[in-house]
């Protein structure tokens, strides 16, 4: 999924960028009053994050999308950017494509597509 999300911002001119996903940054989580936190502090916002959506979406294929610093402008400019809609626009259109091209005219998946 990482590969289609990079493939997408190159396509749609909405870059974006694997952050490493260690576990070094998942200690930020360890809480003394839960099970785990929810915030792992300022360094390394974007990966704690990932780390904590990481612990529940084990079985799932999933990315996290940190936009909080480019979602909006500020000054003369103040506004939202609309970041990501075009990545997300594209890789959701790819998928379908490829999605598509693995069915049969009646609409079934083809032996390839399982």
């Amino acid at each position: 999924m990482a590969e289609q999300l990079l493939a997408a911002g190159d396509a749609a001119l909405d870059t974006c960028w694997r952050l490493p996903l260690d576990d070094e940054y998942a200690e930020a989580l360890k809480s003394n009053f839960a099970d785990m936190g929810n915030v792992g502090g300022r360094a390394g916002g974007a990966i704690t994050a990932a780390c904590f959506l990481r612990k529940f979406t084990g079985r799932y294929p999933w990315a996290h999308l940190d936009i909080a610093g480019t979602a909006w402008k500020s000054g003369a400019d103040k506004g939202a950017t609309g970041r990501p809609v075009g990545l997300l626009t594209e890789f959701v259109l790819s998928r379908a494509s490829r999605d598509e091209a693995g069915r049969s005219s009646a609409g079934r998946p083809t032996r390839r597509s399982r």
